[in-house]
């Protein structure tokens, strides 16, 4: 059985376990995670791909061998930064309220998943399949430390993945892909008495992110999702006033729908440069993938299933943001997201999680986990 009191004290646990990224330092909040698992009877495994960045990967083995469930919240933070009224790392408690460093974004869903797993083992249950735990390293950074590896070196082959970093009993089910580029521009300098004489590469600049944030794209509208976006992240130039500057650049953020290509708007983006610019450059940075399940798959359907018995309200939704689930798309690996933090409350000062919000979590996580069928 699910119990509150213990679940407070590890959600209080792993709060004052320091693990800010940047620097970037899961050790000792991994440490604690496999110790928990450990005492539960699980067999862990650290895996590191950098000094002290540290992903705790755990199987509880059920009756068949088949297959496998892999859920995956994460340890790391972002950093806590100013302006906090208590400090981060006290996970203080207020009426229902845990405050500190992560509660809500992502170690409170950690905390309410160890809970229903110690509430399996508890309760003698075994599950159909086994059930992986990966706590992993530097999801706040882009995974390269963390589940990327794990997936791309074949330490991690579940049939199926949740990934627990959502808020408010939500299940994702799509999210926007995500490219980012900087575009580099080409002027000719000149004194700033005679700006005729230069070709001034800010004032390109200015006239193409003009264009840009007009661009009608083409795209099939989503339900769970609003449109496409551009957003000019940053933007530099020029060497002194009086000087016609001849480079400027600036970065770009798209994020775009299932459905769409990235080398759509790599078009768009060429033709309205080739309208203004002579010599530029466009360098691409990243890109990841958009995503989409049927809200019909089994994993969507018990989760909700698992929340009604629960008398939660929950939510079919999309995420405007990256998380990991784009990762599984890239191995085949049918996923979706869900989580019990507060809404608004990741990445503030003074964040904060609902107890009542991660104790039902726990519940639902338990449910689900028990009644879970692949076939």
């Amino acid at each position: 059985m699910v119990n509150k009191k213990r679940l407070i004290k590890t959600i209080q646990k792993l709060i004052s376990l320091d693990s800010q990224n940047p620097p970037g330092d899961e050790d000792r909040v991994a440490s604690f995670v496999s110790a928990y698992l450990r005492s539960l009877g699980l067999k862990t495994k650290t895996y590191t791909f950098s000094d002290k960045r540290a992903n705790v990967l755990a199987t509880l083995k059920g009756k068949k061998h088949a297959k496998s469930l892999l859920l995956t919240p994460h340890l790391d933070t972002v950093p806590a930064g100013k302006n906090w009224k208590t400090n981060p790392f006290d996970a203080k408690i207020i009426g229902d309220r845990v405050y500190g460093l992560g509660a809500t974004d992502c170690k409170g869903n950690l905390a309410s998943l160890l809970e229903a797993i110690t509430s399996i083992v508890e309760d003698g249950v075994q599950l159909d399949y086994d059930l992986i735990l990966a706590a992993t390293a530097d999801e706040e950074s882009g995974s390269s430390l963390g589940l990327i590896p794990l997936l791309e070196r074949k330490i991690l082959k579940p049939d199926a993945a949740v990934v627990l970093d959502a808020d408010d009993f939500e299940v994702v089910v799509t999210q926007k892909g995500l490219m980012h580029l900087k575009v580099y521009i080409k002027g000719r300098k000149a004194h700033g008495a005679y700006p005729w004489l230069g070709v001034n590469a800010i004032d390109i600049a200015a006239r193409v992110i003009v264009d840009l944030k007009k661009e009608r794209l083409a795209y099939k509208k989503n339900k769970y999702l609003r449109q496409p976006t551009i957003n000019i992240g940053t933007i530099s130039g020029g060497d002194k006033v009086n000087v016609v500057s001849d480079w400027c650049e600036f970065s770009l953020d798209f994020r775009f729908l299932p459905g769409m290509s990235e080398k759509y708007f790599l078009a768009c983006l060429k033709r309205t440069l080739s309208k203004y610019a002579q010599r530029f450059r466009i360098e691409v940075q990243g890109v990841q993938a958009p995503y989409s399940i049927s809200p019909k798959h089994r994993l969507v359907k018990s989760l909700v299933s698992a929340m009604k018995d629960a008398k939660i309200n929950w939510r079919i939704s999309g995420s405007e943001g990256a998380t990991v689930i784009t990762f599984f798309q890239l191995k085949n690996i049918p996923a979706v997201a869900t989580g019990f933090g507060t809404e608004g409350c990741a990445h503030i000062a003074d964040e904060y999680a609902s107890l009542s919000n991660l104790y039902k979590g726990a519940q639902v996580l338990a449910s689900f986990l028990k009644k879970y069928e692949f076939n």
